[in-house]
């Protein structure tokens, strides 16, 4: 099989481009030949207001990106494309280009952004649905993508164009949601349930089980309000004794280092931005990850890297977290925001190792039943299949139900188009 990826970085690598990387990886070991088109968002210079102004065109749609996403179909001939993120450069304006060449879309849901232009349902240090209970524009009014109402009115736009086109329910075969709680959110914000299939992101390096002394809890992630760093460290004011060690980076790291140095706290040490390939090391050596999270998540790999690892998870019981983290059987859940709860767990963790090994046995188990690259490879090979029935009965149906075409799309097909895909 020939997959098209497609996929616009970020320009502060994440999660997103992580996974990318992986599928991408994992395709090719199985011999599939993948093509990858790929935007980079450090190519954005939006330093005038001209500048601004055509990005803000572009995210709505993008005509360079349909033109040259139709170029590489016609020279590769793909039997299905693969998006992961579009916004800001490429747009969806590439699944018209798939659409109208005949090839499958799968469009894997990393965030909430097709029904939440900030894509994480976080605002003013709680959950927020009032885009989904109202309307798209209360995020214009708040600021949420990137804090700035200008950029929000452009991705609210973009959300409320496509949305009245249809480009969701007719141009995507199929989504990928990364849990069965994603996939409820998004069978509640409109987009049709039988296109939504669930298959999680998986761990692609097998690290092995830590047999080391267990001897601290571990935080791994972005120093930001919406992971909960707060309430950990308002938690850690409570335990006593018990080393917390934290890797990672972000806004909130100059208030961290601020209130270790302030409260003396001898018990938590700050391990700054650690590389990937540290982080198995320090799971392996820890008793439990804590994972304070007040956000609904869209799918923490970190849990399912300290799965692999052995190592049991205390989470927020919230969105994705209390999916993934079995309360009292891989993990334990505490009240999200709620620094008492989260001490009273942490404790109970710490005075209780003979059970919290056998949460990191049915951890470990559960990463080799859910999270490994092979169960991840079978899960989307059906996904793809999925989506090619999908695309083949959509285009037998449309031989006898036009379908008015998006006006900001090319008219016409041309004949080279169909010779050259294979038609």
């Amino acid at each position: 099989m020939k997959v098209l990826t497609v996929h616009n970085h970020y320009q502060q690598p994440g999660g997103e481009d992580v996974v990318f990387e992986a599928e991408r990886r994992l395709l090719s070991r199985h011999g599939h030949d993948v093509v990858v088109f790929e935007e980079n968002n450090d190519s954005i210079q939006a330093n005038s207001m001209s500048r601004s102004i055509r990005l803000a065109a572009r995210t709505i749609w993008s005509q360079v990106s349909y033109d040259k996403l139709a170029d590489v179909i016609r020279r590769s001939h793909p039997d299905v494309a693969h998006f992961h993120n579009t916004i800001p450069l490429i747009s969806p304006s590439a699944y018209y280009a798939c659409h109208r060449m005949g090839v499958p879309v799968v469009q894997t849901l990393h965030n909430y952004r097709l029904v939440c232009p900030a894509g994480n349902f976080f605002r003013g240090h709680a959950v927020c649905e009032e885009c989904v209970e109202h309307t798209l524009l209360r995020s214009v009014r708040y600021g949420c993508y990137r804090q700035s109402r200008p950029a929000t009115a452009t991705v609210a736009a973009m959300l409320t164009l496509h949305r009245s086109r249809g480009t969701w329910d007719r141009m995507v075969d199929r989504y990928v949601a990364l849990t069965e709680f994603a996939r409820r959110k998004f069978r509640a914000a409109g987009l049709p349930a039988f296109k939504l299939a669930v298959k999680p992101n998986f761990v692609e390096a097998e690290p092995g089980i830590g047999f080391h002394s267990r001897s601290y809890a571990l935080f791994v992630g972005r120093l930001t309000e919406e992971k909960g760093i707060a309430t950990l460290l308002k938690a850690w004011d409570k335990v006593s004794d018990i080393a917390l060690r934290l890797a990672g980076d972000g806004p909130m790291l100059q208030q961290l280092e601020q209130q270790i140095q302030k409260y003396a706290r001898a018990n938590v040490t700050y391990l700054g931005q650690v590389p990937r390939d540290e982080i198995v090391p320090l799971m392996k050596a820890a008793r439990f990850l804590v994972f304070p999270s007040q956000w609904y998540e869209g799918f923490p790999m970190t849990i399912a890297e300290a799965y692999a690892c052995g190592t049991p998870v205390i989470a927020s019981r919230l969105g994705a977290m209390q999916e993934i983290v079995h309360d009292e059987r891989t993990g334990l859940h505490f009240t999200p925001g709620d620094a008492d709860d989260l001490a009273r767990k942490v404790e109970w963790a710490w005075a209780h190792p003979d059970e919290m090994r056998e949460m990191g046995q049915n951890a470990r188990a559960e990463y080799e039943a859910k999270y490994t690259p092979e169960r991840n490879y079978k899960m989307l090979m059906n996904v793809y299949e999925q989506a090619t029935q999908e695309a083949r009965k959509s285009r037998i149906e449309s031989v006898f139900h036009h379908t008015p075409n998006f006006s900001l799309e090319p008219q016409g097909r041309r004949k080279e188009d169909w010779l050259d895909n294979g038609n």
